[in-house]
């Protein structure tokens, strides 16, 4: 981006309206991007904690054992 002075000095001004410029338009990519990242992270974290209760699940099926109590 080229910026024109015409000859004249650039001021402090001038600078933090070109920094202001250029982060606003980070901000807005992050603000854009935010929502789907949110549930994409949302969506990994249930899966995570489903697999850990079926791994759970599964794990605890097998090393429990069965009592049958029969009455005589």
């Amino acid at each position: 981006m080229s910026v024109q002075t015409n000859g004249r000095r650039i001021t402090r001004a001038d600078l933090e309206a070109a920094f202001q410029h250029v982060v606003g338009e980070g901000e807005k990519t992050v603000q854009r991007s935010a929502p789907p990242a949110a549930v994409m992270a949302g969506a990994a974290v249930l899966v995570v904690i489903t697999l850990a209760f079926l791994a759970g699940k599964r794990r605890g099926r097998k090393r429990s054992s069965v009592v049958e109590i029969r009455r005589l």
